[in-house]
């Protein structure tokens, strides 16, 4: 479930979804999971704060002690609230040391007021070194139960040229910067700065990015098809398609009669990264 941040306040980003309209019984998505967790008691729910279009005020609540202090409340509140189980931060992402320092200073306020271990965080951070160099990774994962690394998202509708969009590894001749990022460099990056690998949860993508006029890696591309550039994980691979895997990379492809590639994930390629999962103790 996804919320944001209002002002110094935690609050649903939805709230009819979340909390009001009715699901099996019980008034909103958020009790809903209340309910199915009676069931199954393994089952831990995260309340995901932020995200790519919510995440515009926690540069000024970080800052702030007193507003630290509000939000950090206000997500104890929804958590017990709601019967959850903990917060996932998904700031993207401080953009200069001092932004990283608050938010550990964030991190901190929280683990105050959602100890552990009764109370999980987490916090969800991309994989690119370009994001990842302004925080301290290592201090954060002393608040931190897990990292939900974000191995996806390599190329888009903000590069120029196709590019597998969650690949395992890097090629060895990368056609560009973009094709530099991979699952293997992220997690690398995050063990070289103190992050201890059972900490790290490497991100799946459920989804595919497109590119028209292209057939493979490093060529320009015209336009994205699909909504927003993407198509769901069960449209996939395209009618009419053809199905490829990358073995030097780790990533699945298609390519259509009309010259559309479309970048994703397979069994195969979700395979080899489990192999890589186990491989490196990852959690």
């Amino acid at each position: 479930m996804q919320s944001k941040v209002y002002h110094a306040d935690t609050v649903l980003s939805d709230e009819w979804a979340d909390a009001q309209i009715n699901v099996d019984g019980t008034k909103g998505c958020l009790r809903s999971f209340a309910a199915l967790k009676q069931q199954h008691r393994q089952l831990k729910t995260i309340l995901s704060v932020g995200g790519g279009g919510h995440s515009e005020n926690f540069a000024a609540v970080a800052r702030d002690p007193a507003l630290r202090h509000a939000f950090a409340n206000t997500a104890r509140d929804l958590c017990l609230g709601y019967g959850l189980d903990g917060i996932d931060i998904d700031w993207e992402h401080p953009s200069d040391p001092r932004q990283g320092e608050d938010y550990i200073s964030l991190l901190v306020a929280l683990r105050t007021a959602l100890p552990a271990p009764r109370f999980t965080i987490t916090s969800a951070l991309p994989a690119g070194a370009w994001a990842l160099q302004h925080i301290p990774l290592a201090r954060a994962c002393q608040h931190l139960d897990m990292i939900n690394l974000m191995a996806y998202d390599f190329s888009g509708p903000w590069t120029p040229h196709a590019g597998h969009h969650a690949q395992l590894r890097s090629p060895a001749r990368p056609h560009s910067d973009a094709a530099c990022l991979s699952c293997h460099a992220a997690v690398e990056y995050l063990l070289a700065h103190g992050v201890p690998s059972r900490k790290i949860l490497l991100g799946v993508p459920c989804y595919g990015r497109s590119f028209l006029s292209c057939q493979r890696p490093g060529q320009a591309c015209s336009a994205h098809a699909g909504e927003e550039g993407t198509f769901e994980y069960r449209d996939l691979p395209r009618p009419g398609s053809t199905e490829y895997v990358d073995d030097e990379t780790g990533a699945a492809y298609c390519v259509g009669e009309d010259s559309g590639f479309v970048s994703y994930d397979n069994a195969t390629t979700v395979g080899m990264k489990a192999r890589f999962v186990r491989e490196r103790q990852l959690a």
